[in-house]
C-alpha cells in the first residue's frame, strides 16, 4: 500500500514538473511574440509581461514536487556526509518533518489568499485586469502538492524504502537515482 501510495505520488510529481516545463515553454514563446511586437512592429503590449509572469511564478510553484522528487532542490550536504546511521537519519527526518510543516503552512495561508481574491472578485491594477485568483491559486495547489511530495519522502525514509539523504550507509557519495 505504502509503495502505491509512493509511486502515485511520484507519478503526480512527474505530471507537475511536465505542466511546469509547459508553463516556461509558453512563456518564452510570448517574450519572443511581444520582443517582435514591440520592437520590429512598434505596437504597444498589454497583456504579455503580466502573462509571462504569472506563468513563471506558477511554473515555479507547480513544478517544486518535481524537483523534490528528483532531490533537486539546493541543499548543502556537508553534514549528512560526516554523520553516521541514527544521527543522519534523525537530521533526514527533521529536515523533511520541518520542510513539510513550512509547506503546509504555506499551502494553508495560499489558500486563504487565493480565496480573499475570488470571493472579493479581485482583479489587477493593470489594462488587462486579470482576476487574480486564477495565478494565485497556484500557491495552494504548488505548496499542497509539494507537500504531498514531503509526506511520501517521509513515508519512503522511515520505512527504509530510501535512504537519508540518498546516502547508502557507509557512503560518502550521493546515490544515483
Amino acid at each position: 500500500m505504502i509503495d502505491l501510495f509512493i509511486a502515485a505520488v511520484r507519478r503526480l510529481s512527474l505530471l507537475c514538473g511536465i505542466v511546469a516545463a509547459c508553463m516556461f515553454a509558453v512563456s518564452i514563446a510570448i517574450v519572443c511574440q511581444l520582443v517582435f511586437m514591440r520592437y520590429v512592429l512598434n505596437e504597444s503590449t498589454i497583456w504579455q509581461t503580466e502573462l509571462v509572469t504569472y506563468l513563471m511564478l506558477s511554473a515555479t510553484l507547480i513544478g517544486m514536487p518535481y524537483v523534490q522528487s528528483l532531490r533537486g532542490h539546493v541543499n548543502v550536504d556537508l553534514l549528512p556526509i560526516y554523520l553516521r546511521g541514527r544521527s543522519r537519519f534523525v537530521l533526514a527526518l527533521g529536515s523533511k518533518l520541518l520542510a513539510l510543516g513550512v509547506c503546509l503552512l504555506l499551502a494553508v495561508y495560499g489558500y486563504e489568499f487565493w480565496y480573499e481574491a475570488w470571493d472579493w472578485g479581485e482583479v489587477s491594477d493593470t489594462v488587462w485586469g486579470v482576476p487574480l485568483w486564477r495565478p494565485y491559486l497556484s500557491m495552494p495547489v504548488g505548496f499542497g502538492l509539494m507537500s504531498l511530495q514531503l509526506v511520501a519522502d517521509l513515508l519512503a525514509l522511515v520505512t527504509g524504502r530510501d535512504h537519508p539523504f540518498g546516502l547508502e550507509p557507509g557512503k560518502e557519495t550521493r546515490a544515483v537515482h
